[in-house]
């Protein structure tokens, strides 16, 4: 762990706890309880037990969308937690609430909708629910499509909702296919087309523009789950089919964005946004003992959840304010060196012709597998070289994939089993271009390492 700049961060942090202090400075003296000698033993208690835990901030960890906050983030958020503001109400977080609605709009600006409805949330899961919610009420007892890629919890939350889930088949790039999801808006009795804009396994983009085009023809609402590649709308590299989908968001009726994610946040932060503002008359509801400070609007009036902690929201808009959403920004320029080293691990593994590859990633999602003659003995080679780069300190992921998906392109490969286990690596660290040699070595080496133990 990187603690290189840790004085210099707790320099800057006392600095700023001493400004928010001093706008108390006229309350009556009060002095908490602290004692140093016993925290000091939790603490590093505390320390030593987080050791057990993969390394999640280096660029050596490439396993799930995974990346340490930006530095201003835990800053900012450390700070708040000082006074652990709460944004289900002004009363309860009037600076924080502020501070969220700015960042929120920022977020909005960004996909293209200069008036919208949003709030943040505890992550992709509610900020969905929430949006699936209100569709719900539009269209009530109308089914839900999403492509059998689609993240799994679409199919969980539209049963807590009670409304009909149907997957739709992909194409050959793993994407919503159009021609499947006209047959099944011909039936009449949808109501919402979830489209996903980086699919978790391989990040693959759903055709939004033509999507729009169908579901407009039948009278459809579309949701955007762009949970995981929304913020490369800013990305100057970005493929044309890929920002052609991008900036299509501007026309769906709701969207889900992930901040804890690329956007270099702290667990758990999600966020929501809805095009049209009057969605709000759904959240309506009476509170006997909140919402008195003000007349404006309150941020729990357009949540299903109550707390929320307001240091999420000032992490956020610290960010922000030191990397604006801009698409030529420094910000930006992350995204696209994220890109760029999930292009470089493909084409090294394209070119070796002891591994199979999968799909060019669209995002920072790159999947690929050891070569063999069988799909059962692809999976068994991949979980074992899973467990070989961790042994060279590589940390990748294994995602399952469907035979039918693989098996046009993995000609050479007799398909005996329904599903193959396949290796995953998210270059989610813009660090991970600087290091892709240091990440290819260890591949390699584990690679040799697995294909020694398995041969006869």
């Amino acid at each position: 762990m990187d603690i290189t700049h840790l004085e210099q961060e707790l320099e800057l942090l006392r600095k700023a706890t001493r400004t928010l202090a001093a706008g108390f400075a006229t309350l009556p003296p009060y002095v908490e309880a602290f004692d140093g000698a016993r925290i000091g033993a939790v603490l590093d208690e505390t320390a030593r037990r987080l050791r057990d835990s993969y390394p999640f901030h280096h660029p050596l960890y490439a396993g799930q969308m995974l990346q340490p906050p930006h530095p201003v983030a835990r800053l900012a958020c450390a700070l708040a937690q000082r006074i652990n503001p709460n944004n289900h109400a002004l009363e309860g977080g009037p600076a924080s609430s502020a501070l969220e609605k700015e960042a929120v709009a920022a977020l909005a600006r960004m996909i293209g909708w200069d008036t919208h409805l949003g709030h943040l949330c505890g992550g992709g899961t509610l900020a969905n629910l929430e949006a699936l919610w209100v569709a719900s009420r539009l269209h009530p007892g109308r089914r839900v499509l999403a492509s059998s890629q689609a993240h799994y919890t679409h199919q969980r939350l539209s049963a807590l909702l009670g409304v009909p889930f149907t997957a739709v088949e992909v194409d050959a790039e793993a994407r919503l296919d159009p021609a499947a999801l006209e047959r099944e808006l011909a039936v009449g009795d949808v109501g919402t087309v979830v489209v996903t804009l980086g699919t978790t396994a391989l990040g693959a983009v759903d055709p939004l523009p033509e999507v729009l085009a169908l579901a407009r023809r039948h009278g459809v609402r579309v949701h955007v789950d762009a949970a995981y590649g929304g913020y490369f709308r800013l990305a100057a590299a970005a493929a044309p089919r890929v920002a052609a989908a991008l900036a299509a968001i501007a026309g769906a009726d709701s969207c889900v964005i992930d901040p804890h994610k690329h956007g270099l946040q702290p667990y758990g932060c999600g966020c929501v946004l809805f095009r049209d503002p009057a969605v709000a008359r759904f959240y309506r509801h009476d509170s006997p003992y909140t919402y008195f400070s003000s007349d404006e609007l309150h941020l729990g009036e357009i949540s299903l959840e109550c707390s929320r902690p307001g240091a999420v929201a000032v992490a956020l808009w610290a960010t922000q304010r030191l990397l604006p959403l801009e698409p030529a920004g420094e910000f930006a320029a992350g995204l696209d060196a994220s890109l760029a080293a999930a292009r470089a691990l493909y084409a090294r593994l394209r070119a070796e012709p002891r591994f199979l590859t999968v799909l060019e990633p669209q995002f920072d999602v790159v999947a690929w597998a050891p070569a063999a003659t069988q799909a059962s003995e692809v999976a068994r080679r991949s979980r074992q070289l899973f467990a070989a780069a961790a042994r060279q300190g590589l940390h990748l992921s294994v995602a399952e994939l469907p035979a039918s998906l693989l098996a046009r392109r993995w000609t050479g490969v007799s398909f005996d089993t329904q599903r193959v286990a396949c290796l995953r690596a998210c270059l989610i660290k813009p660090a991970h271009l600087e290091w892709l040699d240091v990440l290819w070595e260890r591949l390699l080496e584990a690679s040799w390492e697995e294909r020694s133990s398995s041969e006869p």
